[in-house]
């Protein structure tokens, strides 16, 4: 019988030694893949949850899913035409879904806020409902209007920015740098839009495209009458063969004919532009004061007899 025990105990010390190993196998076996994994540039831990996304997020989500919904009713003309307003205002990161979105949320929510409040003033009506029509249609137009506004404002001011440009590029041309490599220079120093179109111009490049397909994506993002006599002087002086520093001191001195013609039209237009409020609102006032006293003291003196 104690052989009996013996040999148990040695059996089940045994069993346990290889169960042992065997865990501790494993261990080493999944560092060391582990350690492989890390060497060819992956980590081995464990993937973290993902973050909750933040409230701006959400309600980012939910103006796309309204947006999406309402483009599928609109035309491909009026989502490309949406989609370049987007571009020129220099929203890269907006889609046109999201702006759709939250012009239908503003369109709706808004007249819904205005009617609540006229409701518990106990002021609702025919005309309180016609006002309420006017504020949906107000909340609807106006965020395509200061759209609008914002991307002209940023065509202007590549057009004021452009002659600097061409200034930069002739004198680094003329220099014996190149065309693209001009372009880089004189990225990374001008500031504006129109820096942040070259800057992403030459992103596209780096992407594998062309420097002329780049400068054309950038002329459908940036449609102005400067920016479109740049591109196509580029152009045509690549296909034709010409000095590009000829081309580019050709097109600076037609800038600055265009900028000086310009301004010497703005300022054509500077008195048709004064008139009205020279006629609404300084006048009435500058006859308040000449005249204001004087009939007073008439009026007083007729009143006498």
């Amino acid at each position: 019988m104690v052989i009996f025990l013996l040999i148990g105990l040695a059996l089940t010390g045994l069993a346990v030694a290889v169960g042992v190993r065997t865990l501790a196998f494993d261990h080493l076996r999944r560092r060391e893949t582990l350690a492989q994994i890390d060497a060819y540039g992956f980590s081995g831990t464990r993937p973290e949850a993902a973050p909750r996304p933040s409230l701006r997020e959400q309600v980012n989500q939910a103006a796309t899913a309204i947006g999406t919904l309402a483009l599928r009713w609109q035309s491909e003309a009026k989502q490309r035409k949406l989609l370049t307003l987007l571009r020129r205002a220099g929203h890269y990161r907006t889609q046109p879904e999201t702006f759709l979105g939250y012009r239908i949320a503003a369109a709706t929510l808004l007249p819904l806020f205005w009617l609540l409040l006229l409701v518990n003033g106990g002021a609702f009506g025919v005309k309180a409902l016609g006002i309420v029509c006017l504020v949906g249609c107000f909340a609807w137009i106006l965020p395509t209007f200061v759209l609008e506004r914002r991307a002209t404002k940023r065509l202007h001011q590549v057009d004021r920015e452009m002659p600097e440009l061409v200034d930069l590029l002739v004198t680094t041309v003329e220099a014996g740098v190149g065309f693209a490599s001009s372009l880089q220079l004189v990225a990374r120093r001008v500031e504006g839009p129109l820096g942040q179109e070259l800057r992403l111009a030459l992103q596209e490049q780096n992407m594998g495209m062309t420097i002329e397909d780049a400068l054309r994506h950038m002329l459908e993002r940036i449609d102005s009458a400067s920016v479109r006599a740049f591109v196509q002087a580029i152009l045509q002086g690549q296909m034709l063969g010409v000095s590009i520093g000829k081309i580019l001191r050709d097109l600076a001195v037609d800038m600055r004919k265009r900028r000086r013609q310009a301004a010497e039209e703005r300022a054509q237009k500077a008195p048709t532009k004064i008139l009205f409020p020279l006629v609404i609102l300084i006048l009435p006032a500058l006859l308040i004061v000449c005249l204001g006293g004087p009939l007073i003291g008439l009026v007083h003196n007729l009143g006498s007899f």
